[in-house]
């Protein structure tokens, strides 16, 4: 009788485990990305940021960065628009060719994470909940042919174009109102709808930033940023609670600022450092390593299980924080007819296939004849390719590794 009951037992946790496993399995991936205006790493660490600080605790806080290889290929300006797209796009400035806030000419053969995320999952719901009507419209190009007619479901922006409803005043406290109402519309709409691709765009703390520098009011903006946070944060916890849903948020800023916090767009460390937020629980070793903002997308993608083609995966400049990873920080010299190769070595198993161009026929919608050159260990961390019997004033170099792929490009001068 009792192994009986024991075996019953037996096949009731073995049930239950397999419920679970199952239950886990088919929960809906869903992403919220947030960009929080203009919040330099080093005040935030020293504020009161209790919701910022709650998610952390789930994931991880790291320091991160912007503005490219500084004096390199890929410096990109620390402004606003441009690290909107480097976050959109996992490349930096000299791809995706948004150099500044008026977004004139943005290279749409660059795919944003929307465009990614619609071309492959059209039935699924993406929004956006916005002070500016450019992110939407310009930025990720919702409506335009160069981004096939994009449309994304649910939008929520515009609102500094409303002069009626968010009256212009001169301290900027019509700004914080824009915040208070995309908060509170992005929260409810996450609550109620559950878009599987957001995105919560959030200005003031920028605003306070221009106009009082390194200060108290500053201060305060950070702090109703991180309030702000809280209840979208809340809204997500709800979802995850009451519904099958695996739910991903990713908070982070847009660059640094200045010595005296009134300014960004140059390449000093302040203005270059960033941060990122996360309640991930797959993050990898790169994630504490100084990413990128260039690397949120792509771990963002890996999150939805978006299969980027090889053609555009091997154009994205960031590199995953989440899941497995075999190498991060690749560099690349020219010399004397030689291309001297390192790579940070993340987890070394497997090879290190080394492909090389000498076109960059991918920015105008062509293809590039890429080579096999040379197949290395990755746990080697470095390879010397003889380029001579290929001369060119450029060179575009791809790492394709058993976890993920990496580029550089050679510029000779």
């Amino acid at each position: 009788m009792k192994v009986k009951q024991y075996y019953k037992y037996l096949l009731f946790l073995i049930f239950l485990g397999a419920t679970s496993f199952v239950q886990a399995q088919t929960k809906q991936k869903k992403v919220v990305f947030i960009i929080v205006d203009g919040i330099s790493a080093d005040v935030l660490e020293k504020l009161n940021t209790p919701n910022l600080k709650k998610i952390a605790a789930v994931g991880g806080y790291t320091r991160a960065h912007v503005g490219g290889e500084k004096g390199g290929y890929s410096e990109t300006p620390t402004i606003s628009a441009v690290g909107y797209n480097s976050l959109l796009t996992g490349t930096w400035v000299n791809k995706h060719n948004v150099p500044d806030n008026k977004i004139a000419d943005p290279n749409y053969y660059y795919p944003t994470i929307f465009r990614f995320f619609e071309t492959q999952y059209p039935n699924k719901k993406t929004a956006i909940f916005s002070t500016w009507l450019d992110n939407r419209t310009k930025l990720v190009g919702e409506n335009l042919p160069q981004t096939q007619n994009m449309q994304l479901d649910y939008h929520q922006d515009g609102f500094e174009l409303d002069t009626v409803k968010f009256p212009h005043d001169k301290e900027s406290h019509y700004i914080h109102q824009i915040d208070e109402h995309v908060v509170t519309e992005a929260a409810r709409y996450i609550q109620a709808e559950a878009p599987d691709l957001s995105w919560v765009y959030l200005e003031y703390p920028d605003d306070m930033g221009h106009r009082y520098g390194d200060g108290e009011k500053y201060y305060q903006a950070i702090e109703t940023a991180d309030a702000q946070i809280g209840r979208i944060w809340q809204a997500i916890e709800n979802r995850q609670k009451n519904y099958p849903e695996d739910w991903l948020i990713v908070i982070t800023t847009d660059h640094g600022r200045d010595a005296q916090g009134k300014h960004h767009g140059g390449q000093s460390d302040r203005e270059r450092t960033t941060w990122i937020t996360t309640n991930a629980q797959d993050l990898n070793a790169h994630f504490k390593q100084n990413p990128g903002v260039v690397d949120i997308m792509p771990s963002i993608a890996r999150f939805l299980n978006i299969s980027i083609s090889r053609a555009n995966e091997i154009e994205v400049d960031g590199v995953p924080f989440i899941g497995n990873v075999s190498v991060a920080q690749p560099t690349a010299v020219y010399q004397n007819g030689k291309l001297n190769l390192s790579w940070q070595v993340l987890d070394p198993k497997g090879d290190v296939k080394i492909w090389v161009t000498r076109t960059n026929n991918y920015k105008t919608g062509g293809k590039d004849d890429y080579q096999l050159l040379q197949t290395v260990s990755v746990k080697s961390g470095k390879a010397t390719l003889d380029v001579t019997s290929m001369p060119s004033d450029f060179y575009k170099i791809v790492l394709e590794t058993p976890f993920n792929k990496v580029n550089r490009w050679i510029v000779v001068r």
